[in-house]
């Protein structure tokens, strides 16, 4: 389970009910597909926002009770009628993703977690909403999780996105610690650096930890699908840490012994 992209999104996994893996399915495949408009390819920034504003006319269509002209969102208003998602949750993807192709820099830590609200909330609550579970502190407990996993995978690439020319490390926290965009340029792993990262993953273990009670309260498949998820997030930190924030020589990311690990504490929780 890779904690990047939309990989996190529980596609077609054994442990979600048969009738929901196709739903599940044709919501990925829009996420992803819009995802990779504004991230993938050789696109000019104004060749991807025209691309995303065609997906938003299609949802447009959908709200409007007209038939999408695409395959996909022909697929995707079956969806959204049979399980009365909000259209809303749609859009905001849509909105996050032509934010990134826009937006390089993140001013303070609420301006981040406004872009996280966007980009990666509304995963976790349509899944909630498609197992009819949307009461206000269980959408409150994924909203913690869904962010979460969003800062992982921001932490974890900050060399890749470095590459993207995008900080997601907000600009207040460099000076806290005394560091800056440069120690990124260079891949310098020094211990203000190191202390930035520790930083930055106990907010993202903190967020997790607020999120864990939605474990319990979960149907049982549900519920499991979410611990995995929860354990392979906090394992990809403990990678960070233990390497003290050397995201730029290696790609923190999970083996063989770390699916054990998650698999004793996923049964442990």
């Amino acid at each position: 389970m890779p904690v990047d992209h939309y990989e996190n999104f529980p596609v077609a996994s054994l442990l979600v009910p048969a009738r929901l893996r196709r739903p599940i399915e044709v919501i990925y495949r829009f996420a992803r597909s819009a995802d990779d408009l504004a991230d993938e390819g050789d696109a000019g920034p104004e060749q991807r926002l025209q691309a995303l504003a065609a997906y938003r006319a299609e949802l447009d269509l959908i709200g409007a009770g007209e038939m999408p002209e695409t395959a996909l969102f022909r697929d995707l208003a079956g969806v959204i009628s049979e399980f009365s998602l909000p259209l809303q949750l749609f859009r905001d993807l849509l909105d996050a993703f032509a934010q990134d192709v826009v937006k390089k820099r993140y001013a303070d830590y609420p301006e981040l977690l406004d872009y996280c609200r966007r980009s990666a909330n509304p995963v976790g609550r349509l899944v909630l909403h498609l197992f009819g579970r949307t009461e206000p502190e269980h959408l409150e407990q994924s909203d913690c999780i869904c962010t979460a996993l969003q800062l992982i995978n921001f932490w974890q690439d900050v060399a890749v996105d470095w590459e993207k020319e995008r900080v997601y490390i907000p600009q207040t926290d460099f000076p806290h610690f005394r560091v800056g965009e440069a120690e990124i340029a260079a891949g310098r792993v020094t211990p203000a650096w190191s202390a930035l990262m520790d930083f930055e993953i106990d907010r993202a273990t903190a967020l997790m930890r607020r999120g864990l009670p939605l474990v319990h309260a979960l149907p049982g498949r549900l519920g499991w699908e979410i611990r995995l998820t929860i354990q392979g997030g906090l394992r990809i930190l403990e990678r960070i840490r233990r390497v003290r924030g050397d995201v730029f020589t290696q790609r923190p990311k999970l083996g063989a012994r770390d699916w054990l690990v998650i698999a004793v504490r996923t049964f442990g929780m």
